[in-house]
């Protein structure tokens, strides 16, 4: 796939959050691929293309997540210090994110995709974090080794669900915490729930794209059930929710043009009359405020459990 966003004139500024610096850089390429269908495997598998360049990520997904994480963190009411894995780490959100609020002694961050790694290490410039390649369901790291195994908006592009999780299990000391979050597809995630009801509306191969129907496990009562099923003790779950301001129509349909994550792939399988009765059938039904600001409600499942001993 290729795509305007990797070139080199990508806008390069830094942020500074607490004591740890987030650098946004020019995109590199990014690819995960989903066993199955004669596609190539790789260690943390996520279809072909799904995820495709940083800078897409970050306009389409990254700046609700951004928001979403600190939120994250503070429930799980962490004590300072201690060690944290963080499995499908991606860009470093949400290790940026336990580095500010929860002050982890160390934090290694495991992602399959090389790219993700390299804005990672360029985002996330702490000595107290580290960023590897590894694979979610054989994690490269010792039993009982953290105090603490996180993961953010990845579970449901893990093929074996319960092999992830009893991976996280596996390397938290007893006693320690595992925790992760994914969006409401089904539900109250509405910047993508409002696209595939218009879009399957319209074409019903959108259903073929709609992780609301492909990922049932992010609901509050499958969370639940798999976190239990991995031996966790005292299992909570609750919605996070963080309100997406958009400040025009185009703010919200421009990052849907960069084939990045699984709306945007679909509509750039469209023809361009296809994507413009799309667009305007959108555009029809997206609440709009007198200035053409959207503002669409995002929702999270977060879980957390403790490892018994």
């Amino acid at each position: 796939m290729s795509t305007n966003h990797e070139q080199d004139n990508v806008r390069r500024f830094t942020v500074k959050v607490g004591v740890t610096r987030v650098r946004a850089l020019p995109c590199v390429s990014l690819r995960r691929t989903l066993s199955g269908g004669g596609a190539e495997v790789c260690p943390m598998p996520i279809e072909p293309g799904l995820w495709g360049a940083g800078d897409a990520y970050e306009r389409y997904m990254g700046r609700w997540s951004r928001q979403v994480a600190p939120r994250f963190v503070e429930w799980l009411a962490l004590a300072p210090g201690g060690a944290c894995i963080d499995i499908g780490c991606g860009t470093g959100i949400l290790a940026a994110a336990l580095l500010e609020g929860a002050a982890p002694q160390r934090i290694v961050g495991i992602d399959s995709a090389p790219g993700f790694l390299e804005l990672a290490r360029a985002r996330v410039a702490d000595a107290r974090a580290a960023f590897r390649p590894g694979d979610a369901l054989a994690l490269p790291e010792g039993d009982d080794t953290f105090d603490l195994a996180v993961s953010g908006l990845v579970l449901n592009f893990l093929p074996d669900k319960a092999a992830a999780l009893a991976e996280m299990v596996r390397v938290v000391r007893p006693g320690g915490t595992v925790g992760l979050y994914v969006w409401d597809y089904a539900g109250h995630m509405q910047i993508m729930r409002r696209f595939f009801d218009v879009a399957a509306a319209l074409d019903p191969r959108a259903l073929d794209f709609d992780d609301g129907v492909k990922a049932p496990v992010c609901r509050p009562g499958p969370l639940r059930e798999l976190f239990m099923g991995a031996g966790l003790e005292g299992v909570e779950v609750r919605a996070i929710d963080i309100t997406a301001a958009f400040e025009s129509f185009e703010d919200y349909w421009t990052p849907f043009l960069g084939g990045t994550g699984s709306a945007p792939k679909y509509c750039m399988s469209l023809t361009e009359p296809s994507r413009e009765e799309l667009r305007e059938r959108l555009h029809a039904r997206l609440p709009t405020g007198p200035d053409g600001e959207i503002l669409l409600a995002v929702r999270a499942w977060a879980a957390k459990g403790r490892v018994a001993g």
